[in-house]
């Protein structure tokens, strides 16, 4: 029963994520190809960079989290966030 309803989750989240990002990108222009360059060469590395600093930072404020409950908030705007900037986000794209 419960390999059944991963199954049908599984399938629920790829049939509903699908359509929404393609609508997502389709208001958008196309980068140019100094937009995507800047991205990569400069944007990435530093995103690299604010996910290891943010994850160092996440783990010295878990004692300080931890009592008030704000773990998740703090691994969201620590790590998640700039993980998600860096390697989620279309080349190029800013937003």
């Amino acid at each position: 029963m419960k390999k059944w309803l991963a199954i049908v989750l599984i399938l629920a989240l790829m049939v509903t994520a699908a359509p929404v990002s393609s609508f997502a990108q389709a208001d958008r222009p196309e980068p140019s190809a100094m937009e995507i360059t800047f991205d990569v060469l400069v944007i990435r590395p530093l995103g690299i960079s604010a996910t290891i600093v943010g994850t160092g930072l996440f783990i010295v404020s878990l004692p300080f989290a931890l009592p008030t409950g704000s773990v998740g908030l703090s691994a969201r705007k620590l790590v998640a966030d700039p993980f998600a900037f860096t390697f989620l986000r279309p080349v190029g794209y800013y937003e």
